[in-house]
């Protein structure tokens, strides 16, 4: 789709920022003899998860268990949860639940569990896997950053210092860029200002702006 003249009017219905982490934090609880050691991940998708997951199994090969839920994304729709073992719905959810709590995106939670020898039940085990993931979030820093939009902009060499002016004085994020006689920039668009900049590169001759995605 080319955003140019009349295609540039975009309508925003969604929140311009959201919230997640950018620091990773550990945390650890006791429950009835059970020990809980929780750590929590900023990722910006699945594999960056796997590499958290598989530190923690390493770091913990005699553990009981290794819960988890994460969430990515803002469609609502890119998430996860497993109990590893525990009774269905016991881990996994509580933890998404303390993620979802803070309204967090782009964050893993893993519980490792150590079994203490006495049976928690299911509202014991809901309770501990909520606590260890409530408390590992209360040590890291939440932070609100800026929702993008992905665009790549195509511009003749000779534009190159109105393309750049733009970027720079409107805080975009250049994610990659091929600069020839022809060249291709791809740039990341703050939320809250993503009409205004848009505006401005449809105000420069010869400069094409086309919605990534």
């Amino acid at each position: 789709m080319c955003y140019r003249t009349d295609c540039l009017r975009i309508t925003i219905m969604e929140s311009d920022f959201y919230y997640t982490i950018e620091t990773a934090g550990v945390a650890e609880t006791k429950e009835r003899g059970s020990k809980f050691i929780a750590y929590a991940c900023p990722i910006k998708g699945k594999d960056e998860f796997k590499k958290c997951l598989n530190q923690s199994k390493s770091e913990h090969p005699k553990a009981t268990h290794h819960c988890f839920a994460y969430r990515l994304g803002f469609d609502g729709n890119n998430f996860r949860v497993s109990d590893d073992g525990e009774p269905s719905g016991t881990a996994g959810r509580p933890i998404l639940g303390q993620i979802d709590t803070r309204e967090l995106v782009n964050v893993a939670v893993i519980v490792v569990r150590y079994f203490g020898g006495t049976l928690l039940g299911v509202p014991g085990l809901i309770g501990a896997y909520k606590s260890a993931a409530a408390l590992v979030l209360q040590t890291v820093p939440l932070i609100q950053k800026n929702r993008e939009e992905e665009f790549r902009v195509e511009f003749d060499y000779t534009m190159m210092n109105e393309i750049m002016g733009v970027i720079k004085q409107n805080q975009c994020r250049i994610t990659a860029q091929e600069l020839q006689l022809f060249c291709k920039i791809n740039i990341a668009i703050p939320r809250n200002r993503l009409q205004q900049i848009l505006d401005k590169f449809n105000n420069l001759k010869n400069v094409e702006v086309i919605k990534n995605g």
